[in-house]
């Protein structure tokens, strides 16, 4: 058999996997927004390698809780880089056939690392985002909340309009504790039980995205990642796709009859 045909072969045998599911994971990553236009390397929401900086820093410690707490201004020139490479950028094929999924099933839970925001404006439900996302501010200092817009043109760091303290995103910068009240709903969700679990784009290098996985494949449900590049979990899931997100779930959905909207569409 080549490899594009043990490919379809994988593609049909996930579709029919998926035909028999009520409750589906979808664990995602930076490579579910490479067809978005999104970078996909390493870093807050995938969007850094471990370059110097300007000031002498690892990308990691200039957008460090440590390094914000010192020197806001910093991290906040690389979160504006950050913002300007999400800004724009719409749900492509694979965030919207996830979303499509949710109307045929019991249950779609999107696990993300992605701080970009593309699964919710594609229309998923139930998402846990774990490392946050760039579309909402929070004030250091006092209760205030305001959404993100475009950060071009702002002062650096923002300042709250109620106290004058230092905005941050809703993220989670290197060095600093996982959302727990997110996490805690993933861990209940994952002890209701899944039928069927996927990992798409990940690099699968933090244990929090492998270890449902592992544990899914080791319990004998049904695991399959799609990343164009093989990682750790590749010889473990029972299917290994190796192609983009939209390509295979475009695909996958098709052997369902399914169809992914347009972009654009809702």
């Amino acid at each position: 058999m080549s490899h594009d045909q043990g490919t379809e072969a994988a593609i049909a045998a996930v579709a029919r996997h998926l035909a028999r599911a009520k409750r589906v994971l979808f664990i995602t990553g930076a490579g579910i927004s490479a067809d978005s236009g999104l970078p996909t390397y390493r870093g807050v929401g995938g969007l850094y390698d471990s370059e110097i900086t300007a000031e002498g820093l690892r990308i990691e410690e200039a957008l460090s809780g440590e390094v914000f707490a010192a020197r806001p201004d910093i991290t906040w020139k690389y979160l504006i880089q950050i913002e300007e490479g999400c800004r724009g950028a719409q749900p492509n094929a694979a965030h919207r056939a996830i979303a499509v999924l949710q109307e045929h099933l019991e249950r779609v839970m999107v696990f993300t690392q992605n701080v970009d925001g593309l699964h919710r404006a594609a229309g998923s439900r139930d998402i846990v985002e774990i490392h946050g996302n760039l579309q909402e501010l929070a004030c250091t200092v006092c209760a205030h909340e305001e959404a993100a817009g475009d950060m071009s043109g702002r002062e650096v760091p923002p300042r709250c309009p109620t106290c004058g303290g230092v905005l941050r995103p809703k993220v989670v910068l290197f060095g600093e504790a996982l959302p727990e009240d997110e996490l805690d709903r993933f861990i209940d969700a994952f002890q209701g039980g899944f039928d069927m679990v996927f990992s798409i784009g990940t690099s699968s290098i933090f244990p929090y995205i492998t270890q449902p996985v592992v544990f899914a494949a080791s319990s004998g449900i049904p695991t399959v990642e799609i990343n164009p590049a093989r990682t750790q979990l590749s010889d473990m899931v029972d299917f290994y796709l190796p192609l983009g997100a939209a390509d295979a779930m475009t695909r996958i959905l098709g052997e369902l009859g399914l169809e992914v909207p347009a972009s654009g569409a809702p």
